[in-house]
């Protein structure tokens, strides 16, 4: 069997490693590269060295973005977990019609994040419009409609793992905590949450990861107005790229800053979570 499987690795794995180094490897060192240029296409690269991350570092838009997006990114990992845990608590009670009802709840995440933004600025604009405003008025309305909006794309999916991890909880626990006595609450905070931090830990990655990268929906929703004070990082950073003329090294030094951003808060996260997790 082992000779078999080294026999034919490559023919299985070939392709679809080879399809990886070219679609994501090689492009991302090549960004990379790119940091520490300035050009205007590939193939004109002139080094600067670090002056576009600099620049990026100088820029105000860069700074508000990245401040607009921990705010949000805190507000909305907090929601949606809180709120998808609560669904998969109240759907695993065995009730009639729960799997109608997961299906309708997890159906959001089916839609792509452009449709999403406009389907919620239609619904927003047509409640703030009775007030006589929209929602580029306030920085705020542009905020809690992004919340709002991701929190019901993504719940439902989030929804789906937290009960994966409940239904995976032996009964004969539950039982023994009836038998001793422990009310609901009790029973949530020593047994339930304990028992499925590895689904806490999945989608806290999860939803810490996107909500960081949110763009599509940011673009729809808001397209970072009033002024610029809803941008997140990643429009502010395909801004800079496409729509300023020579800046195209500051977006990539942007995009670069971001990644090792976005890759050092995870890490974090998945240690803090993992250490939380029973693991007898």
């Amino acid at each position: 069997m082992e000779k078999a499987l080294k026999k034919y690795f490559l023919f299985f794995v070939g392709p679809t490693l080879l399809a990886f180094l070219v679609a994501f490897v090689v492009p991302f060192f090549y960004g990379v590269y790119l940091s520490f240029g300035s050009f205007r296409t590939v193939t004109d690269v002139q080094w600067v060295g670090f002056a576009n991350y600099a620049r990026a570092f100088a820029s105000p838009d860069f700074l508000n973005a990245l401040r607009f997006s921990a705010l949000f990114t805190v507000v909305s990992v907090l929601v949606i977990n809180t709120v998808a845990f609560a669904l998969a608590l109240l759907l695993t009670r065995g009730f009639k019609g729960t799997n109608v009802y997961r299906t309708i709840i997890f159906m959001p995440n089916l839609i792509g994040g452009i449709v999403l933004g406009y389907i919620w600025q239609f619904i927003i604009n047509g409640v703030l419009t009775k007030f006589g405003v929209t929602i580029t008025v306030d920085p705020k309305y542009g905020f809690w409609g992004l919340v709002i909006l991701y929190t019901w794309q993504y719940a439902g999916y989030m929804m789906v793992i937290f009960i994966a991890g409940i239904q995976n909880i032996p009964d004969d626990i539950m039982e023994a905590a009836k038998i001793d006595g422990a009310g609901p609450l009790t029973t949530l905070g020593k047994i339930t949450i304990p028992l499925v931090m590895p689904s806490i830990t999945i989608t806290m990655f999860m939803t810490i990861a996107n909500s960081f990268k949110m763009f599509d929906q940011n673009l729809a929703l808001t397209a970072g107005g009033p002024g610029k004070t809803t941008v997140m990082v990643a429009l502010d950073i395909y801004t800079t790229f496409y729509n300023r003329f020579g800046q195209e090294g500051v977006g990539q030094a942007k995009a670069m800053m971001f990644f090792l951003l976005v890759v050092l808060i995870t890490l974090v996260q998945i240690q803090f979570t993992r250490r939380r997790e029973v693991t007898n």
